[in-house]
Protein backbone atom coordinates (compact mmCIF):
# COMPACT_ATOMS: atom_id res chain seq x y z
CA UNK A 1 0.00 0.00 0.00
CA UNK A 2 1.42 3.40 -0.91
CA UNK A 3 0.19 6.81 0.23
CA UNK A 4 1.31 10.25 -0.81
CA UNK A 5 2.65 12.14 2.19
CA UNK A 6 3.02 15.90 1.84
CA UNK A 7 6.44 16.97 3.08
CA UNK A 8 7.93 20.41 3.56
CA UNK A 9 11.60 21.29 3.81
CA UNK A 10 12.06 23.75 6.67
CA UNK A 11 15.78 23.92 5.91
CA UNK A 12 17.15 23.94 2.36
CA UNK A 13 19.84 21.40 3.41
CA UNK A 14 17.26 18.86 4.63
CA UNK A 15 17.15 15.41 3.05
CA UNK A 16 13.76 13.95 2.12
CA UNK A 17 13.27 10.56 3.87
CA UNK A 18 14.18 7.50 1.81
CA UNK A 19 13.46 3.79 1.97
CA UNK A 20 16.49 1.50 1.95
CA UNK A 21 14.80 -1.27 0.00
CA UNK A 22 11.61 -2.05 -1.88
CA UNK A 23 9.95 -3.72 1.13
CA UNK A 24 11.38 -1.60 3.95
CA UNK A 25 8.75 -0.66 6.54
CA UNK A 26 10.65 2.35 7.81
CA UNK A 27 12.04 5.29 5.90
CA UNK A 28 15.33 6.81 6.99
CA UNK A 29 15.35 10.22 8.65
CA UNK A 30 18.48 12.32 8.10
CA UNK A 31 20.30 14.74 10.39
CA UNK A 32 19.99 18.33 9.21
CA UNK A 33 23.15 19.81 10.69
CA UNK A 34 25.54 22.54 9.56
CA UNK A 35 28.44 20.61 11.13
CA UNK A 36 29.04 17.36 12.97
CA UNK A 37 27.92 17.15 16.61
CA UNK A 38 29.18 14.90 19.39
CA UNK A 39 26.90 13.18 21.87
CA UNK A 40 28.72 12.29 25.08
CA UNK A 41 28.10 8.96 26.86
CA UNK A 42 24.76 8.82 28.69
CA UNK A 43 23.73 12.14 27.10
CA UNK A 44 20.87 13.11 24.82
CA UNK A 45 20.89 15.66 22.01
CA UNK A 46 17.95 16.88 19.95
CA UNK A 47 18.79 16.39 16.27
CA UNK A 48 16.89 18.36 13.63
CA UNK A 49 15.74 16.76 10.37
CA UNK A 50 14.76 20.02 8.66
CA UNK A 51 11.44 18.56 7.49
CA UNK A 52 7.77 18.70 8.44
CA UNK A 53 5.09 16.42 7.06
CA UNK A 54 1.36 15.96 6.77
CA UNK A 55 0.53 12.48 8.04
CA UNK A 56 -2.99 11.43 6.99
CA UNK A 57 -5.81 11.24 9.54
CA UNK A 58 -5.96 7.76 11.10
CA UNK A 59 -2.20 7.28 10.78
CA UNK A 60 0.80 8.08 12.97
CA UNK A 61 4.51 8.29 12.31
CA UNK A 62 6.50 6.11 14.70
CA UNK A 63 10.19 6.97 15.07
CA UNK A 64 12.42 4.00 15.82
CA UNK A 65 16.15 3.45 16.16
CA UNK A 66 18.18 2.46 13.12
CA UNK A 67 19.71 -0.89 14.02
CA UNK A 68 23.11 0.00 12.53
CA UNK A 69 23.37 3.29 14.41
CA UNK A 70 22.29 1.66 17.66
CA UNK A 71 24.66 -1.31 17.38
CA UNK A 72 27.70 0.56 16.00
CA UNK A 73 27.49 3.89 17.86
CA UNK A 74 25.07 3.19 20.71
CA UNK A 75 22.71 5.93 19.47
CA UNK A 76 18.93 5.49 19.66
CA UNK A 77 15.90 7.70 20.31
CA UNK A 78 15.84 8.67 23.99
CA UNK A 79 12.13 7.94 24.30
CA UNK A 80 12.59 4.55 22.55
CA UNK A 81 9.72 5.22 20.12
CA UNK A 82 8.72 8.72 19.10
CA UNK A 83 5.15 9.38 17.99
CA UNK A 84 4.30 11.94 15.31
CA UNK A 85 0.55 12.61 15.34
CA UNK A 86 -1.45 13.34 12.20
CA UNK A 87 -2.23 16.88 13.34
CA UNK A 88 1.41 17.85 14.03
CA UNK A 89 2.90 20.19 11.42
CA UNK A 90 6.16 21.19 13.08
CA UNK A 91 9.68 20.00 12.36
CA UNK A 92 10.39 16.32 12.95
CA UNK A 93 13.21 16.07 15.49
CA UNK A 94 14.88 13.07 17.08
CA UNK A 95 16.19 13.09 20.65
CA UNK A 96 19.22 10.82 20.18
CA UNK A 97 20.62 9.23 23.33
CA UNK A 98 24.12 7.79 23.56
CA UNK A 99 23.82 4.45 25.39
CA UNK A 100 27.52 3.67 24.98
CA UNK A 101 30.53 4.54 27.11
CA UNK A 102 32.20 6.48 24.27
CA UNK A 103 31.38 9.83 22.69
CA UNK A 104 29.59 9.41 19.34
CA UNK A 105 29.57 11.80 16.42
CA UNK A 106 26.58 12.53 14.20
CA UNK A 107 27.48 13.87 10.78
CA UNK A 108 25.40 16.22 8.60
CA UNK A 109 22.97 14.20 6.44
CA UNK A 110 23.63 11.01 8.42
CA UNK A 111 20.69 8.62 8.78
CA UNK A 112 19.65 8.98 12.43
CA UNK A 113 16.35 7.11 12.84
CA UNK A 114 13.61 5.43 10.88
CA UNK A 115 10.00 6.50 10.54
CA UNK A 116 7.19 3.98 10.13
CA UNK A 117 3.84 5.41 9.07
CA UNK A 118 1.13 3.17 10.43
CA UNK A 119 -2.65 3.16 10.93
CA UNK A 120 -4.01 3.21 14.47
CA UNK A 121 -7.28 2.78 16.31
CA UNK A 122 -8.72 5.47 18.56
CA UNK A 123 -10.37 3.77 21.53
CA UNK A 124 -13.60 4.82 23.11
CA UNK A 125 -13.16 3.76 26.73
CA UNK A 126 -16.25 2.29 28.40
CA UNK A 127 -16.14 1.87 32.16
CA UNK A 128 -17.45 -1.47 33.45
CA UNK A 129 -17.48 -3.39 36.73
CA UNK A 130 -16.30 -6.69 35.22
CA UNK A 131 -13.98 -7.78 32.41
CA UNK A 132 -14.22 -11.04 30.49
CA UNK A 133 -12.20 -14.02 31.76
CA UNK A 134 -9.09 -15.32 29.97
CA UNK A 135 -6.66 -18.15 30.66
CA UNK A 136 -3.98 -15.61 31.63
CA UNK A 137 -6.27 -13.58 33.85
CA UNK A 138 -4.33 -11.12 36.00
CA UNK A 139 -0.94 -12.78 35.43
CA UNK A 140 1.59 -9.98 35.00
CA UNK A 141 5.24 -9.76 33.98
CA UNK A 142 6.73 -13.18 33.27
CA UNK A 143 3.42 -14.98 33.69
CA UNK A 144 3.11 -16.39 30.16
CA UNK A 145 4.89 -19.46 28.81
CA UNK A 146 4.97 -21.33 32.14
CA UNK A 147 4.32 -25.07 32.11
Amino acid sequence: MKYNINIKKIDADAVIPTYGSEYAAGCDLYACLKEAVTIEPSSTLLIHTGIAMEIPEGFAGLIYARSGLASKKGLAPANKVGVVDADYRGEIMVALHNHSDKAATVEPKERIAQLVITPFVTAQFVETRELSDTVRGEGGFGSTGRL
